[in-house]
């Protein structure tokens, strides 16, 4: 489970559900210096993710340049992925969601928020995203094309996504789900993502669901 920006975790999920969704999103929002660019609407929304400001990194991610190189990377190849991009990540996306077992942070490390890759015992939403990032770039997709996102998901809860950048815009592969679809399909409401020119900083998305 990823928190959201300047939040804390009270001890009810309801509550906690309320903070983060009211501290963390104007805590966001008050970030910005200058007016932010029209949002999409859900008539017409763009294929693609659009970075809007930098914004710090979720909690968690912390130091994971260094732990993680492939992470944070950039090959420099200008090409966005095309089609096939797509066909190689769609297995990925599928067997490691089956293979992976879901398991709460709280649980299995006895704290929140550790971002790592999925051990033995599993792992939660945003190591999940981590581990299709590494497998796609060991199949040869360049990594400034594999970037991870939070958003809130269709039941407003902090969750975490890998995104694939492609020619024909930015698709979601999700452990909640097999089928990969294009990010204005989901429902999300997108938090923020790795920011594709420097993948070690962050941006702000604020882009579909309660955004549209």
């Amino acid at each position: 489970m990823v928190a959201l920006p300047g939040t804390t975790r009270p001890t009810t999920p309801a509550r906690r559900l309320r903070v983060r969704l009211a501290a963390g999103l104007s805590a966001a929002l008050l970030a910005f210096s200058a007016p932010l660019p029209a949002l999409s609407s859900a008539n017409s929304p763009t294929p693609y993710l659009i970075a809007r400001k930098a914004m710090p990194a979720p909690a968690g991610f912390g130091a994971l340049c260094a732990s993680y190189a492939w992470l944070c990377a950039r090959s420099g190849a200008g090409r966005a992925a095309d089609a096939s991009a797509l066909r190689l990540a769609e297995p990925v996306n599928r067997r490691i969601n089956h293979q992976v077992r879901q398991i709460a942070d709280r649980r299995q490390y006895g704290r929140d928020e550790v971002w790592a890759l999925p051990t033995r015992q599993g792992g939660d939403c945003e190591d999940i995203a981590m581990l299709k990032k590494l497998r796609l770039i060991e199949a040869g997709i360049a990594p400034e094309h594999l970037l991870v996102a939070t958003a809130l998901d269709l039941n407003r809860s902090a969750h975490a996504v890998l995104i694939l950048r492609t020619s024909a815009g930015d698709y979601v592969l999700d452990n909640l789900r097999d089928r990969i679809r294009p990010w204005q399909q989901t429902g999300y409401s997108f938090l923020l993502m790795q920011d594709p020119k420097a993948p070690a900083r962050w941006t702000a998305i604020f882009a579909g669901g309660i955004f549209s």
